[in-house]
C-alpha cells in the first residue's frame, strides 16, 4: 500500500525580487514606502479614529503588530518621525526602499548600513552617509519606550 504525501510540493516564489548590491523590486520597485516609525504613526492615527467612530475591530494580527512597532520603531514622537523623513527624502539619490530601511535600523555607522543595505555601496560616499546616519540619530530619544 502506498501513502498520500505528507504536504503538498511547495511553490516557487512568482517574483524576482531581491535586495543585494542591485535592488530588484519588481512590482515594487517605485512604491513608496514607511520606516517602522511610519508605520506605528499611521497605525495609531488610524486606530485612535476608528475607536472615536466606534468601529474598532482588533484583529490579534493588528494587536501583534502594533506590539512589535511599539518596540521595533526607533522614534516615537510625531515632530521626530516628520524630521527622518524630510532628511531621507532630500537623499534623491536613494531609493525609496533604501530611504525606509535607513530610518528603520538606524545604524551607527556607514559600514554597518552598507553591510546591511548593500545597494547603497555606489550610491553615496561613506562620509555623506555617516553624516546622514548621526543626523537621524541626534533626533532619536532613548529614554522613549
Amino acid at each position: 500500500m502506498t501513502t498520500a504525501p505528507i504536504s503538498r510540493t511547495r511553490e516557487r516564489p512568482g517574483g524576482e525580487e531581491e535586495a543585494t548590491t542591485e535592488l530588484k523590486l519588481g512590482e515594487f520597485q517605485n512604491v513608496p514606502t514607511l520606516t517602522l516609525s511610519e508605520a506605528r504613526l499611521l497605525i495609531n492615527a488610524v486606530m485612535d479614529h476608528r475607536r472615536q467612530q466606534r468601529q474598532v475591530n482588533e484583529t490579534e494580527t493588528l494587536i501583534k503588530t502594533q506590539d512589535y512597532l511599539d518596540v521595533f520603531a526607533r522614534f516615537k514622537q510625531k515632530e521626530n518621525i516628520e524630521a527622518v523623513e524630510r532628511m531621507l527624502a532630500s537623499r534623491v539619490e536613494l531609493e525609496l526602499f533604501e530611504r525606509s530601511q535607513l530610518g528603520s535600523l538606524c545604524c551607527e555607522s556607514a559600514e554597518e548600513a552598507k553591510t546591511l543595505i548593500p545597494s547603497l555601496a555606489n550610491k553615496i560616499s561613506d562620509v555623506d552617509l555617516q553624516e546622514l546616519l548621526d543626523d537621524i540619530s541626534k533626533l532619536r530619544n532613548f529614554t522613549e519606550g
